[in-house]
């Protein structure tokens, strides 16, 4: 079962997203989607069965001047969105995720997990985190590690809470979708990389994130991340030209109507262009592969509530849409 948003009367910026959608019991199909909701089947328009998001994607640069031609076209032959399943926008071969990349987040983190018999007031303990952050900003790299694309699920699908989670949580995020191979590309010309941005929700089971029966091995992200649709990821990918400023976005999630987290991408310490250069240096990124760029502040461990069977969390980014999932207890046996 799956839950829909209300409808929203801009549901994205620009004259068309790309999405994946399906009829009830059909097969999967890459759909140009206008901002009045009517669908065109990509694989009719533009003569190929064989079509998917991600096949469009490598081959970016021919199809986009026809995307914005059939945007513009003749909306006669459109099929209302409401008769579709929306499936997450594409599947990737690589998922670059990363952490502490919002500066109000690590300063508060900082400050909740200062050194014993620090008694130093916290004002002064959140100018030394300030500084430090900004330190880190100018000098410093940003912590980029691989997720897997097995933990996607759909932008309006239930999230399966395994019994195993004792403190699974939410991190709302901002992601760059690639559009071109990029390796060892220069920040100046990382986002000609990109072919658009959507939401990711990348959801972490906080108590597994630390291995206690290893604590010198540090993060354990396989497990603490990786589970079956841990990553909410849609509902649209935006192309870039309809995001005037990725650097200046506004990310809020509310979890049952309250909003937990309410943060712009002004807040980032290292913006999309140092994320997806940084990524390029070692790894070759591909056509479909996601740059999710970290999560602001007011996750679960902030509030002291974690996430529970019934749950639902309601994510948006500006232009980019929403996503809306219920969390639901895994069954017993």
């Amino acid at each position: 079962m799956s839950v829909k948003p209300e409808p929203e009367s801009a549901p994205f910026a620009g004259p068309f997203a790309l999405a994946t959608l399906s009829l009830p019991d059909g097969p999967a199909f890459p759909a140009l989607v206008t901002p009045d909701a009517r669908v065109v089947d990509l694989r009719v328009a533009l003569g190929d069965d064989g079509l998917s998001v991600r096949t469009l994607l490598e081959n970016w640069g021919a199809v986009l001047p026809r995307m914005r031609a059939l945007a513009e076209g003749d909306s006669d032959d459109r099929e209302p969105l409401s008769a579709f399943r929306v499936h997450a926008p594409v599947e990737p071969r690589q998922v670059f995720q990363s952490g502490a990349n919002y500066r109000q987040h690590v300063i508060d983190l900082h400050v909740a997990h200062s050194a014993p018999g620090d008694d130093r007031p916290e004002a002064e303990r959140r100018a030394e985190a300030a500084e430090i952050m900004d330190r880190r900003a100018a000098e410093d790299l940003p912590y980029v590690f691989i997720g897997l694309p097995s933990a996607i699920t759909g932008p309006y699908d239930d999230v399966v809470l395994p019994a195993w989670a004792e403190k699974p949580d939410w991190e709302l995020e901002l992601a760059a979708v690639i559009g071109r191979p990029a390796h060892r590309v220069p920040v100046a010309e990382a986002l000609e990389y990109v072919a658009g941005y959507t939401i990711a929700n990348d959801l972490t089971d906080r108590a597994t994130v630390f291995r206690r029966d290893m604590p010198q091995i540090g993060t354990d992200w396989l497990r603490s991340k990786n589970a079956p649709g841990f990553t909410p990821l849609g509902p649209w990918i935006v192309p870039t030209g309809s995001v005037a400023h990725p650097g200046d976005l506004r990310l809020t999630l509310k979890l049952n109507g309250e909003t937990m987290q309410d943060e712009s991408t002004r807040d980032m310490i290292f913006d999309v262009a140092r994320m997806v250069s940084y990524a390029s240096q070692t790894a070759r990124l591909l056509p479909g592969d996601l740059v999710l760029t970290g999560s602001p502040a007011g996750n679960g461990m902030h509030w002291g509530r974690l996430l529970r069977d019934g749950d639902v969390m309601d994510a948006s980014i500006t232009g980019l849409g929403a996503q809306r999932t219920r969390c639901v207890a895994e069954a017993a046996g």
